[in-house]
């Protein structure tokens, strides 16, 4: 699944190619995806892209009239095209600019394109928590959110409504570069490791965005191009392999139904 890396490289990709263009059509040859496709979206035909932003792992297209919220939600994934090239059988929504296209291809069909209104806070965006990198990401906040749950940690670090966007592959990350077991329970955890958690989520997700994003087989960045950031990966998907810093054996388990990897030995 893209994560907040991969969604923050796909906005930097196609900002430049979508930003101050008119919206001439809006093709949905595909509208069951997670949720039936607005069909008030096509109120936006005529309008001018005024801006591109992203709120977690939604991309908002925003115009006068209201905004486009995508969601890549599994396999999804965004290119510019000419408006001439034929599509493919997963290539299910066009945003046409003219000459051009940004096309929406999701094999799994599990992402969305949905209508948000001027001014409105969409109810999928109300009570998502701060955002990793910026600065209403405090310290304090997230240390008390922490403290106030016994679940595991990283099952805690994962739950959006106490930071945006830490996913899967980077909350494994994350917890390996801050030494803290991902079993351990949110509550057992001294301020000063806290800290080191709090920092160490910043790092991996802009060393992530600096690198492109990472390779996944269902990824591709804006250009077509896939990620170049799993070789940097130290403990996601290397479940046996030996631990980059202390050469004993990383162990798998299963942790709320999704792979989580860490060495035994490094993290506590």
């Amino acid at each position: 699944m893209p994560e907040l890396p991969e969604v923050e490289t796909t906005k930097r990709g196609i900002k430049p190619h979508i930003q101050q263009q008119v919206i001439t059509g809006i093709l949905v040859r595909q509208a069951q995806l997670r949720w039936p496709v607005s069909p008030e979206l096509q109120n936006l035909v005529g309008e001018t892209i005024v801006g591109v932003r992203r709120r977690a792992k939604y991309l908002l297209i925003d115009t006068a009239k209201g905004a486009i919220m995508i969601h890549l939600g599994m396999s999804g994934s965004l290119r510019i095209i000419d408006q001439s090239e034929p599509p493919g059988f997963h290539d299910h929504v066009d945003l046409e600019l003219g000459s051009v296209s940004l096309r929406y291809t999701d094999p799994r069909r599990f992402g969305c394109w949905l209508f948000v209104a001027p001014n409105a806070n969409h109810e999928l965006l109300a009570k998502l928590g701060p955002e990793p990198l910026e600065a209403d990401f405090k310290y304090d906040q997230f240390a008390a959110q922490l403290r106030a749950t016994k679940r595991p940690i990283k099952q805690a670090i994962m739950d959006n409504k106490i930071v945006v966007g830490v996913g899967n592959i980077y909350a494994n990350e994350a917890l390996f570069m801050a030494k803290i077991s991902p079993i351990r329970a949110a509550n057992r955890i001294s301020a000063k490791r806290l800290q080191a958690l709090h920092e160490a989520i910043r790092i991996v997700l802009t060393e992530a965005i600096e690198q492109g994003g990472t390779t996944l087989k269902d990824f591709v960045s804006a250009d077509g191009q896939p990620g170049y950031f799993k070789q940097s990966l130290h403990v996601y998907g290397r479940g046996g392999l030996d631990c980059s810093e202390c050469k004993q054996i990383l162990k798998e388990i299963r942790l709320g139904g999704r792979s989580t990897v860490y060495c035994p030995n490094c993290q506590r």
